[in-house]
């Protein structure tokens, strides 16, 4: 592939991202690259597209000279349940599918400069949110029209692997991050907003940063990988439209997260592989701070401002790779992640129930010769429900507020050496 060409793809990718939206662990992807994704996302150690990079840029290494493009299909089930107000009318179960399908494309580049030096590019998107309700669940409360929001969120990562012996790879990777939100229908918010700027718009805001991954893979036996790999917080850019709202006039920052997996060699046809991973949502004061503090005199959008009220999570990933045959690989994984959503912080994440902890995951990859290679994988996100518990103040009538989610994941991609 010629460099025009690729920066041609580079640039239709781009274009492409922003219409995506999605939530898995937490809003961060299960995983980046179709054959990741058929193994929920176990990807430290075991680098198998040039997608690699997104989540261990010391991959970049181990996989040739090759490109890889991808579509997925996104989608989510989500709605929530306010039981228990001093209001009749907003106790009800609220359905936030009116957008219920996203496209998610991604493409990876990686070639090999000598035995010990590789450069690759990761186009991706990394995570996202995506909620609009057919009913208002804030209507009560001062909101008008569709309530919901659209955070979206894509990654531009080059990478360069430096593998001094053959048996050890070190990488570094700069991630260049866009960032898109909008919120609608949460009019009745902006009382308690620290400037008087609106919470509530219907157009899109946008967002840039950059961010560092490092990551180091090696093999430590014939038939035993490690790999670690951690990337830095992204400090975006501030929302300037939805100041009044996010916590830090504006800021909503890309957490860091880090991990280390393992892959083993089980049989000459088989690997297993496990991933550990931390996301420290808790971090980010838009994300992490409880939405109490709103109604202990902290208003929306100050410096330490209410946020989300997410938790850090771990997030643990089993995947399995066979090759019954030179031309077909089958994969599977499952993964569990911890709950970011406190039952107290129910309320407001009816804006964002990012709730899924399990998921499931199968594919395959078919080689068809000179044409190429064919992958495809299908992850459940299992469906999970959160019970709120002292979830809404008595300022907004008391009760309770429910969040339940699932969601279904198709990729395909076509992969072909250079």
């Amino acid at each position: 592939m010629s460099l025009k060409n690729l920066s041609f793809a580079a640039v239709v990718i781009a274009s492409l991202l922003p219409v995506s939206a999605l939530a898995t662990n937490g809003y961060f992807s299960h995983g980046f690259g179709v054959r990741a994704q058929a193994v929920a996302g176990t990807a430290f150690a075991l680098p198998q597209d040039a997608l690699a990079a997104a989540s261990n840029p010391a991959g970049t290494a181990w996989v040739n000279s090759r490109v890889d493009a991808g579509m997925t299909y996104f989608r989510p089930q989500r709605e929530s349940r306010i039981s228990g107000s001093a209001n009749p009318a907003v106790n009800g179960r609220y359905d936030a599918n009116r957008d219920s399908a996203f496209w998610i494309p991604e493409l990876g580049v990686v070639q090999a400069l000598s035995e010990q030096l590789a450069w690759g590019v990761a186009i991706y998107g990394n995570g996202g949110m995506n909620t609009r309700y057919k009913d208002n669940p804030f209507a009560a409360f001062g909101g008008q029209g569709d309530a919901g929001v659209d955070m979206r969120q894509a990654f531009f990562t080059p990478s360069i692997a430096f593998r001094p012996l053959p048996q050890h790879s070190f990488g570094v990777a700069l991630t260049f991050a866009y960032q898109e939100f909008a919120a609608r229908g949460i009019q009745g918010f902006a009382g308690f907003s620290s400037n008087g700027t609106a919470v509530s718009n219907n157009s899109h805001d946008s967002a840039t940063g950059w961010g560092i991954k490092l990551g180091w893979l090696g093999q430590l036996h014939e038939r035993v990988r490690l790999g670690v790999s951690w990337s830095s917080r992204i400090r975006m850019d501030a929302f300037d439209d939805y100041a009044g709202l996010f916590a830090g006039y504006g800021d909503f920052d890309v957490p860091e997260n880090y991990g280390i997996g393992i892959s083993v060699l089980a049989a000459d046809s088989l690997t297993v592989a496990a991933d550990w991973q931390r996301i420290e949502y808790s971090e980010i004061a838009s994300v992490g701070n409880p939405v109490n503090s709103l109604f202990a005199g902290q208003p929306l959008g100050t410096a330490n401002g209410p946020g989300f009220g997410w938790q850090d999570i771990d997030v643990i990933k089993l995947g399995l790779v066979y090759q019954p045959h030179a031309a077909w690989t089958l994969r599977a994984g499952i993964s569990h992640a911890d709950q970011p959503i406190p039952r107290d912080q129910t309320f407001f994440n009816i804006l964002a129930p990012g709730v899924i902890e399990d998921h499931a995951s199968i594919g395959f990859s078919w080689n068809s010769g000179r044409n190429g290679e064919w992958s495809v994988s299908y992850t459940h996100a299992f469906e999970e429900t959160v019970e709120g518990k002292s979830s809404i103040p008595v300022a907004f009538g008391g009760g309770e507020a429910d969040l339940t989610m699932s969601q279904d994941i198709f990729a395909v991609s076509w992969s072909k050496g250079l």
